[in-house]
């Protein structure tokens, strides 16, 4: 079909008129075309322009030539050049032949608009008779240089990539800036528009609108706006436009330079690299594989495999792109590719180090080992030259023998120099050992001190030091796992719940490697010692089994045993007793641990039936390791055991005030046990005459206050309810020695009002009969003072008789259950 066209023109009056107008129409046009046409078919001479040019300075005038976007989706391409003066003689007409082009989504001829650019087709002038040359298809290209598009974009490098990522923007959002092209000839923003169509996807390129001139940049509604340097827009003033200035002189920077884009645009800088490489036919080719329009990486392998060189970010958007099509390409090309990106000597950033280390696992076993091997060889690399998180390293069989060898040779001193060095952090250097294991480099002689720093570095930080690669040599190499279990074991011996915490955290396997009793205990043990539950020596016995190795061999088993069970803790008295009977004390002496058992009886509580046993036992079993203040301590236990059993004849209270002072500063623990001990046995129905004024003439206010809690006890006033005669014994003892010291008499003042009061005024006449009959007897005047201590108000009296209380049982109707009195004649408490 014939395509519809246009010329616009200042022409002499006629039927439309005079001035500008149209002056040849194809029949048939719409009017709403026409007058929408008209936006886009002005022209407005440069502003440097002579105002009445020569033939020679008009063929200099820039062309106008535009491809716009109808309201109805057709389009409009239209080639405006200025004529000079008109009909009249009146300067500045210019000449519109415009084609307009239907709806659809190819073109005449499936032809490009800006092919048409400089057409021999394109008339200066109104045809004659007023109708247009019937057009079948777009102008046909003329004399314009299509050969030349690679020097332009030579010409062009600092604005390529920043023009093809704008590019895209304007292919994928509706929003996007114009790119506005500042240039001094219109023929070189041709120039850029055909850089554009070759590499857009068919449909963007078809749809780009363009103008290669105008005045006004800012009334543009085209994608791509040429202007020249008078007219561009400022930069750094307009968000609706990409300004390129590129009319710097000099290869270097533009002097306007864009803003950079807030994220690189890998295929923007690709497409620039290819265009600069001078193989445009690399866009169709990569349009051929699978991916998207602008898939940066497509693009990439094309390029690569071309012989095209590419920045870090191209190689690792094509390592990615293979990855996801591992596939896609035949052998030959995929050596010629893996051979790009593993070129020796290139500089990587991490990024392109990790996604070689993907590419190549793609790879592994689909593609032959000379494909790979490149690509294995510069994963080592890296992974020597820097830490690449992540990466996986290929085992020695992926590398040809050649290949190997070489590695070997020039990365050997980069090897040791980095294992050795104790600024690099433990897991980087175990990663570094596992690469001349790969290798085939001979570094037996650092595994024990690399497995040294490993084991502390795994007990400061579990998470952080058991690495992917550091459990791949574990797993991989026996004789590196068993100096480090070796070295876990000598740190399981100097802190076994450290030890025990690591191996709850990682998977460390003991398997196949002799002895390491401290370890395999730490394996056993719980997690805390609470796990242990209420039998913790049984756990002791189960962790030490677990060790292999027996008490009387290695002692210090038995020390790494207590640590794992009782943890930062202390085992209870009890506990100590049945550790010292079950295994004697040589093991405890050997090892150190005879010092928990001091701790267990004398941090023991004060009312803890064991520690007087406990310190016996260790009294008797290591007397060459107690210094004197222990040895002390441990006596008033072992003295408040004898105590308790009547084995101390006499001298009770200096006994013990002598050892409390030796012990100094003695435990709480213990001295409420020894003190107590002492005050319970004065306090006993038969105490030894004298043993009380001992304790009163001491002095010692803790002792004297360790008797007045005893005499508080339950058990004292149950035994002065039922005993007149042990009532009597209290009140002589505790109205002795008046005056004594100031904490007797604080203690005896309190025992007469706050426990024997209450318990004589509750007793009966009878009971108090029996109470002044035993005074009586002691003599010496202490029935009178009982009297006068005793003796109530009336009130008090008759209350105490309406009452009925004291009408009871007498002492010889003893019940069952009751305290048996003291025998007559009796001694005072």
């Amino acid at each position: 079909m014939s395509l519809a066209q246009f010329h616009y023109t200042s022409a002499p009056p006629g039927a439309d008129g005079s001035g500008f107008r149209f002056t040849a129409v194809t029949p048939g046009m719409p009017e709403s075309v026409l007058r929408e046409a008209e936006q886009f078919i002005g022209y407005e001479p440069p502003r440097s322009a002579p105002p009445r040019p020569t033939d020679a300075e008009l063929s200099s005038f820039p062309e106008a030539f535009s491809h716009s976007s109808l309201a109805d989706g057709s389009r409009l391409l239209t080639r405006t050049v200025y004529t000079g003066a008109d009909y009249s003689g009146r300067w500045g007409n210019f000449h519109a032949h415009a084609v307009h082009l239907p709806a659809g989504p190819e073109l005449p001829g499936s032809a490009l608009p800006i092919t048409a650019w400089r057409s021999p087709q394109w008339a200066t002038g109104t045809p004659d008779g007023g109708v247009p040359v019937p057009l079948e298809a777009l102008p046909a290209p003329g004399r314009f240089d299509w050969d030349g598009p690679a020097g332009f974009a030579t010409s062009r490098a600092p604005w390529l990539a920043v023009f093809f990522a704008g590019l895209r923007r304007l292919s994928e959002e509706e929003s996007a800036p114009q790119i506005v092209l500042i240039e001094r000839d219109s023929a070189d923003v041709a120039r850029w528009i055909a850089l554009a169509v070759a590499v857009l996807p068919r449909e963007s390129a078809r749809r780009l609108t363009f103008t290669t001139y105008t005045r006004r940049p800012q009334q543009a509604r085209q994608q791509i706006i040429g202007v020249l340097p008078d007219d561009g827009p400022a930069p750094a003033h307009d968000q609706r436009h990409l300004v390129l200035d590129c009319t710097a002189a000099g290869p270097g920077e533009p002097a306007r330079q864009q803003p950079p884009q807030s994220e690189a645009d890998h295929w923007a800088g690709i497409a620039a690299e290819v265009w600069l490489g001078g193989a445009p036919d690399l866009f169709k080719a990569a349009a051929a594989l699978p991916g998207s329009p602008f898939d940066a990486g497509r693009l990439a392998v094309v390029a690569l495999r071309s012989g095209i060189a590419l920045g870090p970010g191209g190689r690792t958007a094509a390592a990615d792109w293979v990855c996801a099509h591992p596939d896609a390409l035949d052998d030959t090309e995929l050596a010629r590719l893996t051979e790009a990106l593993s070129t020796p000597g290139t500089s990587r950033l991490p990024a392109e180090s990790l996604a070689l280390s993907r590419l190549f696992t793609a790879l592994a076993g689909r593609a032959p080992r000379t494909v790979t091997a490149p690509l294995g060889g510069a994963v080592l690399t890296d992974a020597v030259r820097a830490a690449v998180p992540g990466a996986v390293l290929p085992r020695g069989s992926a590398l040809t023998a050649d290949l190997r060898q070489r590695l070997a040779a020039e990365l050997a001193p980069e090897l040791r120099t980095g294992i050795t060095d104790s600024s690099q952090d433990v897991p980087r250097a175990v990663e570094l050992l596992h690469i001349a294991d790969i290798l085939g480099l001979d570094c037996a002689d650092l595994l024990d001190r690399t497995a040294g720093r490993l084991s502390h570095a795994l007990i400061n930080d579990p998470d952080g030091a058991y690495t992917p690669v550091v459990r791949t040599v574990l797993e991989d190499r026996f004789e590196f796992r068993a100096a480090l279990l070796g070295e876990l074991d000598s740190l399981a011996a100097d802190d076994p719940p450290a030890v025990a915490r690591l191996l709850a955290r990682v998977p460390l396997s003991v398997a196949g490697v002799q002895t390491l009793p401290h370890l395999r205990m730490c394996a056993e043990a719980p997690a805390a010692p609470e796990a242990a539950g209420s039998d913790r020596v049984a756990v002791l016995h189960e962790v030490v089994r677990a060790g292999g190795v027996s008490l009387f061999a290695d002692a210090r088993v038995l020390r790494t045993a207590v640590r794992l069970v009782w943890g930062g803790g202390a085992m209870t008295a009890g506990e100590a007793r049945l550790l010292l009977g079950a295994t004697g004390s040589d093991p405890f002496r050997a090892s150190g641990t005879w010092s928990d058992l001091v701790t267990a009886a004398l941090d023991a509580p004060g009312d803890d039936p064991h520690s007087p046993d406990l310190a016996r036992d260790v009294l008797r079993c290591f007397p060459d390791e107690l210094n004197s203040r222990v040895r002390a301590a441990l006596l008033l236990l072992e003295f408040a055991r004898d105590l308790g059993e009547g084995a101390v004849d006499s001298g009770w209270a200096n006994r013990a005030v002598a050892l409390r002072a030796v012990a100094e500063p003695v435990e709480a623990g213990v001295l409420e046990q020894a003190f107590g001990a002492v005050a319970r046995r004065l306090l006993s129905p038969d105490p030894p005459d004298g043993e009380l004024y001992m304790l009163i003439d001491t002095g010692d206010p803790e002792l004297i206050a360790a008797y007045g809690r005893a005499a508080r006890e339950e058990a004292v006033r149950d035994r002065l309810r039922v005993t007149p005669a042990y009532v009597a014994d209290c009140f002589s003892a505790w109205s002795a020695r008046p005056r004594a010291s100031r904490a007797w008499d604080e203690t005896r003042t309190s025992l007469l009002d706050k426990v024997l009061r209450p318990v004589v005024r509750a007793l009966p006449d009878a009971d108090i009969a029996a109470v002044e009959e035993q005074l009586t007897r002691a003599g010496g005047g202490w029935v009178r003072e009982f009297g006068d201590w005793n003796r109530p108000g009336a009130l008090g009296r008759i209350g105490r008789r309406l009452s009925g209380r004291g009408r009871r049982p007498s002492v010889d109707g003893v019940r069952r259950g009751d305290v048996e009195p003291p025998r007559q004649g009796g001694r005072s408490a």
